[in-house]
């Protein structure tokens, strides 16, 4: 597409464009990305034996809390109170849980032996399984908190032990209206093995109002021992009561609902009452969680449902991405060999077929407009005019051209009224049969214009398509248009010529039968994307499209990400505008029908949806490199992008281009293609919004003056 400048005619087209867009889009990625991360971090809770603690090396706690009983009360500064359970008292308690799988299992048992017990859970699970921790408490059960995430206290910093405790208390309030009393902490044991570090931990657990419930018996069940060693290391010693560590969840607990049965029984023989913890040591009951504990907790149970689902649709958005994306590779490849094939088949002497004229519509290309002129002028093809039409150009875009007294060259001048009106003026002042039409700052090679015209020897093709390569290709954004051009604007050409539904035949280089253009009533400026609106037209009137590879001309990309933003933003939208203006062809026949259901299909979901996606599918790539295995986010990446480079390879060696900038590829990912989706984003917004986008010039630096001057030493 060309990239121009012109006044506009529309009464909106000063409107401002809307900005408040990108913070909404940083605030939703900001969201999607912590709802993501919060999914990540309950996803991964496990319990003891997922990742068993490292033994203490520290000092060890105070002589008081080692020698003390396993129900501990810290009262401020380092005062502990301590108790044990009466003789003849033994409360089976189950960390971890509850779990779908295991939890049931035991209650089940504890129901059969009308036992009652104390279950430890873990905050998310309670988010994750409310019904299950409802029935926890139906049964007659007690329950205390076992932190949110399975986090070592120890090993975490004061405001995440505090926000530990009281997203555990938010998840049990909104599943069940309580909150609890009791709290154990992950990887406790026997009083006597707490460390120093373990009771200061404990100190913020203290300022929550709650007691610390370690163990008299550690049945080390989550080692997976055997039932006959589980039993033995939850039996007391006769007649002293105690507290018994099990567990109901965090990995395989089978051992453990194997085990439950004969303990129950041993324990029952005994002679031992089995309660709660608070039923033992005569405990107040739980609070009542007020309206505020139970809003959170909700809240706090929907977000992390929400992370659930939002990772469940961000790996199937990521899958359904790289399914398109390697679909549209294989479409790439095959057509283009499949073009190739077709071209040799179909390569034969270029003839002469009458003469050509070339219409420049220029506004303010002095910089370039004379290399331009004389490429065209320099052409082998025999008979060759040159119009150029200046749009009321402010520079000596005019004086240049008319001084120059180049044969076949003329130059006439209108009032600005942008490119639409000064190519339809130069249709006008043209009379042979072929019209080649040329941005001003594009370069012809001198073959350019003979194999352009050579398609036109079967009489239904209508236009063609030639191929646009850049010439200011230095630096990396230089090189980063270069590849666009070579591999996305080329092999898409090719496909879109095999498929009869090539939507643009670009502003730097394409001819047109006079007629065609006539018939679809010259050019439109009813969209920013003048050649893609006429190209569409001159497909569905009935007219074939097509690409010729070899008529090469050099055209001067944007040099400055602001002029790339820039152009694109009006290339995107003005595309957009021609697709909506010609959606009805998604319901014709012949081939209008093509264009729409092929063509216009293909742009929708590459060039509209997907990038529309893209943000999305970043925020997933960046909660992966935190929260997923590395080789998982890499090797995918690796092959996509060793894909990528290959089919960029292949469309390089199919135009003729070196392969030494392939290297620039990889980084293409990490500025080029976010500020192409965002142009997407731009577009969309701007279009749903209802404004007119004005015409945008980009500065040109004279890159095509240079080529020719390096061309002719």
């Amino acid at each position: 597409m060309a990239r121009y400048s012109s006044r506009h005619r529309d009464p909106r087209a000063g409107a401002k464009v809307p900005r408040a867009h990108w913070a909404l889009l940083l605030f939703a990625m900001l969201a999607l990305l912590a709802e993501l991360a919060l999914g990540g971090i309950v996803n991964g809770v496990g319990g003891e034996g997922g990742a068993p603690r490292a033994a203490a090396t520290g000092p060890a706690a105070p002589k008081a809390v080692r020698g003390g009983g396993p129900v501990l009360r810290i009262e401020a500064g380092s005062d502990v109170a301590t108790r044990h359970l009466p003789p003849g008292t033994v409360a089976l308690t189950f960390d971890d849980g509850p779990d779908p799988r295991w939890t049931p299992q035991i209650l089940d048992q504890l129901a059969r032996a009308q036992a009652r017990a104390t279950f430890f859970v873990v905050g998310s699970k309670v988010n994750r399984y409310p019904e299950l921790t409802r029935r926890i408490l139906a049964e007659g059960h007690e329950i205390g908190i076992h932190t949110f995430t399975h986090a070592d206290l120890a090993a975490v910093p004061a405001w995440r032990r505090r926000a530990e405790i009281a997203l555990s208390q938010n998840a049990l309030a909104g599943a069940t209206g309580q909150l609890a009393v009791l709290m154990r902490p992950p990887f406790s044991s026997h009083p006597d093995a707490m460390s120093a570090d373990d009771f200061a931990a404990l100190r913020d657990v203290a300022g929550a109002g709650l007691l610390v419930v370690l163990a008299d018996r550690d049945t080390q069940d989550w080692r997976r021992p055997g039932v006959d060693a589980i039993v033995a290391g939850a039996l007391p010693p006769a007649g002293r009561g105690g507290v018994v560590m099990l567990h109901d969840s965090g990995g395989d607990r089978s051992q453990t609902v194997a085990a439950l049965g004969p303990l129950l029984d041993r324990l029952k023989g005994h002679g031992y009452q089995l309660t709660t913890v608070s039923e033992a040591l005569a405990l107040p009951p739980p609070a009542v969680a007020g309206p505020g504990d139970r809003l959170r907790g909700d809240t706090l149970r929907a977000a992390q449902t929400l992370s659930g689902w939002l990772n469940h649709a961000m790996t199937a958005l990521l899958g359904t991405a790289l399914a398109l994306g390697l679909l549209r590779l294989v479409l790439q490849l095959a057509t283009a060999r499949a073009h190739r094939r077709r071209a040799r088949r179909q390569r034969h002497r270029p003839v002469f077929l009458g003469p050509v004229t070339v219409i420049v519509p220029a506004y303010n290309e002095a910089a370039n407009i004379e290399a331009t002129v004389r490429s065209l002028v320099a052409s082998d093809y025999p008979e060759v005019y040159v119009l150029v039409v200046d749009d009321g150009s402010a520079d000596d875009t005019f004086r240049i051209v008319r001084d120059l007294r180049l044969p076949r060259v003329r130059v006439i001048r209108q009032d600005n009224a942008g490119k639409p009106a000064a190519l339809n003026n130069g249709l006008a002042h043209t009379h042979t049969d072929l019209v080649i039409m040329v941005d001003g700052d594009t370069i012809f090679e001198r073959d350019a214009v003979g194999r352009l015209v050579q398609p036109f020897r079967d009489p239904e093709v209508g236009a063609v398509s030639g191929n646009a390569k850049v010439a200011n290709r230095g630096g990396l954004l230089g090189r980063w248009q270069h590849l666009e051009y070579v591999m996305g604007f080329n092999l898409d050409r090719r496909m879109f010529d095999i498929g009869r539904c090539m939507p643009t035949v670009p502003g730097a280089i394409g001819a047109f039968r006079r007629g065609v253009l006539m018939g679809a009533g010259g050019v439109s400026s009813a969209t920013l994307a003048e050649d893609t609106d006429l190209t569409m037209s001159v497909i569905r009137a009935g007219w074939r499209v097509v690409y010729e590879e070899k008529a090469i001309a050099w055209t001067e990309a944007p040099s400055t990400l602001r002029q790339l933003w820039r152009q694109r933003y009006r290339w995107c939208y003005g595309t957009m505008q021609a697709m909506w203006k010609h959606r009805d062809t998604l319901t014709r026949r012949g081939p209008a029908g093509q264009l729409g259901r092929r063509g216009l299909t293909y742009l929708t979901v590459f060039q509209v949806l997907l990038p529309l996606a893209a943000p999305a599918v970043d925020v997933y790539a960046i909660y992966g490199l935190l929260f997923l295995p590395l080789a998982q986010v890499a090797v995918p990446w690796l092959a996509f992008t060793a894909l990528g480079a290959l089919t960029a390879a292949y469309a390089l060696r199919l135009d003729g281009e070196r392969l030494r900038v392939l290297w620039s590829l990889p980084l293409q990912q990490f500025v080029y293609r976010q500020l192409m989706y965002l142009v997407v984003v731009q577009s969309v917004v701007t279009a749903l919004a209802g404004v007119r986008l004005p015409w945008h010039r980009m500065v040109r630096s004279g890159a095509a003056q240079s080529l020719l001057r390096a061309r002719t030493r």
